[in-house]
């Protein structure tokens, strides 16, 4: 009966592992630290008045194209306000920072303004992306140019062929290096002559960014912004580069390549750079990734195109149909299942509501 039960009513629940992403192969074998895979036949204990679980440990890749989305599920995983449907990118992950996928709707609660609000529309899909890559190339990112380089080529490598990507480059000031483009060859080949000098305009950069982002095609967007400091040259001010921010439906990731706290010489604007990447690209459900040593720029980059690939999308109608243009705030939180260690979602923090 006992077997019977798990055959007919069974979830699966995907946890991804990706600590030996960032590790090479070498240190994976001195650390011991493997891709884990399931045991055939593997359950974990269900969590109340849910089915049990079967927790599969296998890495989700890109594929040549998204799968089409089930009747009844979010065609398109972006956050976006139409007249009655928000949609907000989740990404869930354990202690170990692993992603965890396979988790069903009844698992997430989704609150606006401290008030429940109900899921209407649900998604876990690779659905193709519209990225912008904001590159430093100011005078101090010499010594790291290449490694910057191997950095983009990495995370490249988790695109899908409906993907589309565009460069801007900055140091005085910003510069549209490419344009949309469903070819990754072309920004890596222009990368390659990139040369480092000057000053460090980073929020012109990401100004120029958004503003390229209007033009997208894909639904679901996101900037990745690798800069080895704080800004030293722009024209916009960090109030209007974070407004711009909060009211675009746009992910933001950043790598910021920095020295040590301990070393010497780093102006205020260094000092004050991971501070404002980390605001930045949190409020948008994005993350900063501080490096301090370059090597680890490829596996990083590797990491973020992986995390984009691994979301979930929560639709709601609002509860308050005000359009008032006024910010609201969004909370979402999940039932933790049993058998599994206590699991961190991250989103976008808010949107605004339409306005009259």
């Amino acid at each position: 009966m006992v077997s019977m039960l798990f055959r007919s009513r069974r979830i699966c629940l995907g946890v991804f592992i990706f600590a030996s992403i960032l590790l090479p192969a070498d240190d994976r074998a001195k650390t011991g630290v493997q891709p884990a895979k399931p045991e055939a036949g593997a359950t974990a204990t269900p969590a109340p008045g849910l089915p049990p679980a079967r927790v599969g440990i296998e890495p989700r890749v890109s594929t040549a194209g998204p799968k089409p989305p089930a009747d009844g599920e979010a065609r398109v995983p972006n956050i976006r306000v139409d007249t009655n449907l928000v949609l907000i990118n989740v990404t869930v992950r354990d202690p170990l920072n692993r992603f965890v996928t396979g988790l069903e709707k009844e698992q997430f609660k989704l609150f606006e303004d401290k008030v429940e609000q109900r899921i209407v529309q649900f998604a876990s899909e690779d659905a193709p992306l519209s990225i912008g890559l904001v590159f430093d190339a100011s005078g101090s990112m010499g010594s790291k140019l290449q490694k910057a380089r191997q950095a983009a080529a990495q995370f490249f490598k988790t695109a899908n062929p409906e993907d589309e990507f565009f460069l801007v480059q900055f140091n005085d000031r910003p510069e549209l290096v490419v344009p949309f483009t469903h070819s990754t060859e072309e920004i890596q080949n222009r990368l390659t002559f990139t040369q480092a000098k000057g000053k460090t305009a980073l929020l012109d950069g990401v100004y120029m960014a958004m503003t390229q982002m209007k033009k997208a095609k894909n639904p679901r967007k996101a900037i990745i912004i690798l800069s080895d400091g704080g800004d030293n040259s722009s024209r916009y001010t960090e109030t209007e580069i974070r407004n711009l921010i909060r009211e675009a439906d746009v992910q933001v990731y950043a790598i910021g390549i920095f020295e040590p706290m301990s070393a010497r010489g780093r102006s205020a604007e260094e000092m004050a750079g991971p501070g404002l990447l980390t605001e930045v690209s949190e409020q948008t459900g994005g993350r900063h990734f501080p490096i301090e040593n370059i090597n680890e720029l490829p596996d990083v980059a590797a990491k973020i195109g992986i995390e984009l690939r691994n979301q979930y999308v929560l639709g709601f109608s609002p509860m308050n149909q005000e359009r008032d243009g006024k910010y609201r705030r969004v909370q979402v939180k999940l039932i933790q299942p049993k058998g599994l260690p206590p699991l961190k979602p991250a989103w976008r923090q808010g949107y605004y509501a339409p306005a009259q």
